[in-house]
């Protein structure tokens, strides 16, 4: 939804449904129509005449399966949306569950609270009103003719000393008054229902002229006595008590035609007696209505709240205690007649940042420590110990809310803790539903330090795109809770949006969650964001993300071809040497690291070293590629006349087999067909004496470049590296300390060995399919072809 930011506050939460919440649960799910904002070129798919317009609200369109029409045209479509293009790759609403009572949509949908748009969040109310643009307007009003009044909306912007400014003229009546206080607040009601009541609470007359000073009577205050210059500046809207009102009942289950009914309540109207009248209205005549309740939800621009009315409890004394509260949350305010349903509480929290390899009982206790969680409450579901984090099972919506909020304020070990509030995707033998056959949805992980900005674009426009709670930002919580959700889905893809070590990231972690999925073997897709892009190029993803419409893109990964890749292990081994006679060095433990592109020794990494230390000193400059690429050419020329002759530091042995190297400075094994962003390093040329390499052949090709003048000219396309040999096991000796990078994972290793091997099994990647380009017009169309239209529609 498109709206300014001075009137977010003031916005109606209608987003899209997307979970069970144990309130509304159906299988079936209708259009969800939001007016407006549509294109000036949008067609109607009814009449395929122009829709849309940039001047007026004109027009909707479904929020999930992107069909466009008029408001009257709408009703000729079947009310079913049926997802539109990518059906078979969005996360059915209806197969995710999450009570989320106590959650807001940011935390369920694990979006950063870095933007606070509410009216007036600083804790002094001017400033917090300067910072709206009908605030800047009205502090600009210094006529003497004109008085700036603060005005308050109930008890609860007093509260928070919340307030919008409005001007006046000092001798307006008090009538002008009001109707410029409703105005600032947007709401569209009777002026004559309304009164403003001074601070301290002094009831101004609704006869009267403009405001008196505090304290005056209401027959000085009509006769406008006492200097217009000591009026009080600070006023709340107060609504006067009504006898009766027209109220809009809304039907909590899925009724063709029929949005709401409309009843007056008055004084003696209750909960239950309002049930018993709307539910004939509704077609629920024949049904026990004692299984119908009334409930209140407050539809706020960050949070939806749910409140079951009491059977005896009196609809104007509750109206009038939410216009006491706010006169404008009336207008966000609804009433739903629903079937009382029996809910247990039960929330699923990701804790990561706990330390490594401890056991499930371990675990409980650490956090029992940190965080005294409720045993009676409390368990531990999942434990994954290589990444250090557990699933907490909890059963009070209160103790969740609890934990989740201390989590994110408490270290363990001297590391932060990360909190999540995970969904839980049915399973297909779960008795409520399951996912339909065709359906393979996409996991979506985006980094939003790639690519500049463009991460978090992507991220904003895929959670539009598909269901948000399968579109993942790996910077809270990394990759594991995205494979831990969708744990239990048959079948699914993966989307990383990202640099190559972004994709390295997310693979290791597909590794060592692999035996806790029912589909072990993903296939995984790259929207390439970072550097080089060696691994998207290679798979024709192409050498970087350059702003293509993200519809787009989501069908290209839907129309992919699957193709297996070779994995590799590195074990790094270093040991003892000693540097002086007397002395030892402490040796590093041996470690682990895994392959994807290649592996490069001497040169090659030192360059990669030196790119990241000036990366981690000023980060802020790294956000294009083009910058990026300067640096790597810099450094490259610092380095130009280096010399420290690798092949005398090193040994290498191929399948046990001893291999003599010549004069280089670097030596890089390479996986794939692309490197340092495109580069071909082994080459073209056929050779009898080695394979035509392919990334899943189960062998790497391992090339020596002489410096960093060879390698410009290998990235320039002049030369190739030196081939050297191709084999499915290497055995590297380093005698010295030297730069190695993996992916482009800089570091310096110790002497001692290196020994590398194939990693089973094959990983599945997308490559995108060669087709001809369409414009995205085209396609955006095809978001909705296979929905049925009326026969008239050409």
């Amino acid at each position: 939804m498109h709206v300014h930011p001075d009137c977010v506050p003031f916005a109606c939460s209608d987003c899209r449904r997307c979970h069970q919440d144990g309130q509304q649960d159906y299988d079936t799910y209708h259009h969800h129509w939001r007016e407006g904002n549509l294109p000036s070129g949008a067609r109607c798919e009814v009449c395929r005449k122009t829709c849309g317009s940039s001047d007026v609200l004109s027009g909707v369109r479904c929020e999930w399966c992107g069909v466009q029409a008029h408001s009257v045209c709408s009703a000729a479509l079947p009310p079913e949306c049926t997802f539109g293009r990518l059906r078979s790759m969005v996360l059915p609403p209806s197969c995710v569950r999450l009570l989320s009572r106590n959650f807001s949509k940011m935390h369920c949908f694990r979006i950063p609270e870095t933007v606070a748009l509410e009216l007036g969040d600083g804790d002094d109310g001017l400033d917090g009103s300067a910072a709206t643009g009908l605030g800047r307007e009205m502090l600009t009003a210094t006529e003497s003719t004109k008085q700036t009044l603060k005005i308050f909306d109930g008890n609860d912007s007093m509260r928070r000393n919340q307030f919008r400014l409005v001007t006046v003229p000092r001798l307006a009546r008090n009538e002008e008054v009001t109707e410029a206080a409703l105005r600032a607040y947007y709401i569209n009601e009777d002026p004559r229902d309304f009164q403003l009541q001074a601070l301290p609470l002094t009831i101004l007359s609704g006869n009267a002229q403009a405001p008196g000073k505090a304290g005056t009577t209401e027959e000085e205050a009509s006769k406008g006595s006492g200097p217009r210059d000591s009026m009080p500046e600070a006023w709340v809207i107060r609504s006067l008590p009504r006898t009766q009102e027209l109220l809009k009942i809304y039907p909590g289950w899925l009724k063709v035609g029929m949005a709401y009914v409309s009843i007056r309540v008055n004084s003696e109207s209750t909960a239950r007696s309002v049930v018993q009248e709307v539910l004939p209205m509704l077609g629920r005549q024949v049904e026990d209505q004692e299984r119908f309740q009334l409930i209140e939800v407050l539809m706020s621009s960050r949070q939806v709240q749910r409140t079951v009315l009491m059977d005896e409890e009196l609809l104007l004394d509750r109206l009038w205690d939410i216009r006491q509260t706010s006169v404008r949350q009336v207008s966000q305010t609804r009433f739903y007649v629903a079937e009382s349903r029996a809910m247990a509480p039960h929330v699923s929290l990701f804790v990561g940042g706990l330390p490594p390899g401890l056991c499930l009982q371990d675990y409980s206790n650490l956090l029992h420590e940190a965080m005294a969680t409720k045993a009676a409450v409390v368990s531990v579901s999942h434990v994954y110990s290589l990444q250090g984090a557990v699933i907490l099972d909890v059963t009070c919506f209160a103790e969740a809310e609890r934990l989740y909020m201390l989590a994110r304020d408490t270290a363990v070990h001297g590391r932060p803790l990360t909190a999540l509030v995970l969904p839980d995707v049915l399973p297909p033998t779960s008795q409520h539903t399951k996912l339909p056959p065709d359906c393979c949805p996409l996991l979506v992980f985006v980094n939003p330090k790639s690519g500049g900005l463009k991460g978090r674009e992507l991220l904003c426009s895929f959670r539009k795109l598909l269901n948000p709670h399968q579109v993942f930002e790996l910077t809270n919580g990394g990759p594991l809770p995205g494979f831990h959700l969708f744990s239990q889905v048959p079948c699914f893809r993966v989307l990383v949006c990202g640099g190559d070590g972004t994709v390295g990231w997310v693979l290791a972690a597909l590794e060592e969650t692999r035996r806790h999925l029912a589909c072990p073997e993903p296939s995984v897709a790259i929207l390439p964001l970072g550097t080089g892009n060696d691994l998207g190029r290679v798979l024709r993803w192409g050498a970087g993300y350059s702003g293509e419409d993200p519809f787009s893109v989501l069908v290209s990964v839907d129309e992919a071809d699957a193709v297996l890749m070779d994995r590799w292990t590195i074990l790094l081994d270093a040991h003892e040497t000693d540097s002086t006679e007397n002395s030892v060095v402490d040796t590093e433990p041996p470690k682990i690291v895994q392959m994807n592109n290649y592996c490069g020794i001497g040169i090659d990494a030192e360059l990669s070293l030196d790119f990241h230390q000036a990366r981690e000193e000023e980060p802020g400059k790294f956000t294009s590629r083009f910058h990026n690429k300067g640096v790597y050419v810099r450094v490259g020329l610092q380095k130009i006349s280096h010399s420290r002759s690798l092949h005398k530091e090193i040994r290498l042995q191929v399948e046990q087999q001893e291999v003599e190297l010549p004069n280089i400075e670097g030596l890089i094994f390479i996986n794939i067909p692309s490197w340092g962003s495109g580069a071909d390093l082994w080459g073209s040329d056929s050779d009898s004496r080695f394979e035509k390499p392919r990334i899943d052949d189960g062998l790497l090709e391992v090339v020596g470049v002489t410096g960093v003048m060879h390698m410009g000219q290998v990235q320039g396309g002049l030369r190739s590296g030196i081939r050297i040999a191709q084999g499915s096991y290497f055995r590297v000796t380093l005698l010295k300390a030297t730069p190695v990078q993996v992916d482009g994972e800089p570091w310096v290793q110790a002497p001692g060995h290196m020994i590398i091997s194939a990693t089973a099994p094959k990983v599945h990647m997308l490559r995108k399919a060669k087709q001809k380009p369409r414009k995205a017009a085209n396609i955006r169309d095809t978001r909705v072809d296979t929905l049925p239209v009326p026969e008239s529609n050409p």
